[in-house]
């Protein structure tokens, strides 16, 4: 798959003082999106963020995927099969935001980067989470040494780990970006069980597979993925600049070739099937965001996605030969 950027990196644009910027951004997502999201999801937050989990509420058989650490060793000896404790989930939880901010997440094709949709999307996470009483950090990956923003409540700051990502500047030297690095990272810093997001195109060195398995044993983990349309289908443009968005190297191609829009198409189809059964096989759930999506819509599927699933794993309550043993 080529990380191309279409087009020649644009001049930056004159960017409004941090603080203001932040401020205005938050503003608009709560007015925008955030009023959008309260009346679609009527306060079921827990399909999207799930505690840590304390009461136990129910018992049921074991199906696959779930958690082992939940069997219930006494009644799966009685039985002879196993079963696993259903819990009544706290609400009080911790989300980490593990941002990828690496000069691959400047492309967009059209008015809307990749970067901004990153952007959008923690702001109004971070946000709905805080307004109910809990606590969001992260760990932003790019733009030079990673920064640790410390989980902490409330919306000043949201405020402030918005400031940090939109101050994030380019990196100092040009080079690919090490999803893995962030993700090892990670697991020494969040130590208590979280929901941890993984905000990242996912375009880098190979490796990060592994770290992120390990990571989704430990904590409940959903992979964000921003993505651009013309990454999975180049249109006939005509004889354009693409440019490594890491390394700096830039190539001239004729997209009015057919040939090479085919191969363009079939090299990115491969990448996406081997990026899902990566993410499948980590064991983590994924949210896709495109850049010509709309976030609310784009939630909300996901929501609805996990409150099925959700629904699916209970299994209707405890089956009628545990309760005639009970």
């Amino acid at each position: 798959m080529f990380r191309r950027q279409a087009t020649p990196s644009p001049q930056a644009p004159a960017q409004p003082a941090p603080a203001a910027g932040a401020e205005h951004v938050l503003r608009r997502l709560e007015w925008t999106v955030l009023r959008r999201l309260d009346g679609l999801l009527q306060g079921d937050y827990r399909t999207l963020m799930r505690g840590a989990g304390l009461d136990l509420a129910d018992l049921r058989e074991y199906q696959h995927h779930d958690d082992v650490r939940h069997i219930d060793w006494n009644v799966t000896a009685r039985l002879q099969q196993p079963h696993v404790r259903v819990f009544t989930e706290d609400r009080e939880m911790a989300a980490w935001f593990l941002v990828d901010l690496s000069p691959s997440v400047d492309f967009g094709s059209g008015q809307t980067a990749k970067r901004d949709v990153s952007t959008e999307f923690v702001a109004v996470l971070a946000r709905l989470l805080t307004r109910h009483g809990n606590r969001v950090g992260a760990l932003l990956l790019g733009g030079g040494a990673d920064r640790v923003v410390p989980a902490r409540g409330g919306r000043a700051h949201v405020l402030h780990l918005l400031h940090a990502m939109r101050a994030r500047g380019p990196a100092a030297e040009p080079g690919a970006t090490q999803l893995g690095d962030l993700l090892q990272s990670a697991a020494g810093i969040v130590r208590r069980r979280s929901t941890v997001f993984v905000v990242s195109d996912f375009i880098s060195t190979p490796g990060w597979e592994r770290p992120l398995a390990l990571l989704a044993q430990r904590h409940e983990v959903v992979a964000v993925r921003v993505l651009d349309p013309l990454e999975l289908d180049l249109p006939d443009l005509g004889l354009i600049p693409l440019r490594d968005a890491e390394t700096g190297e830039q190539l001239l191609v004729d997209t009015h070739d057919h040939g090479f829009r085919k191969r363009f198409a079939r090299i990115a189809a491969q990448r996406e099937a081997e990026l899902r059964e990566s993410l499948g096989r980590a064991g983590v759930d994924t949210l896709e965001l495109s850049t010509d999506d709309d976030l609310v819509d784009a939630i909300a599927r996901f929501t609805d996605l996990r409150r099925r699933r959700s629904r699916l794993a209970a299994g209707g309550g405890m089956p009628a030969h545990l309760q005639k043993a009970a």
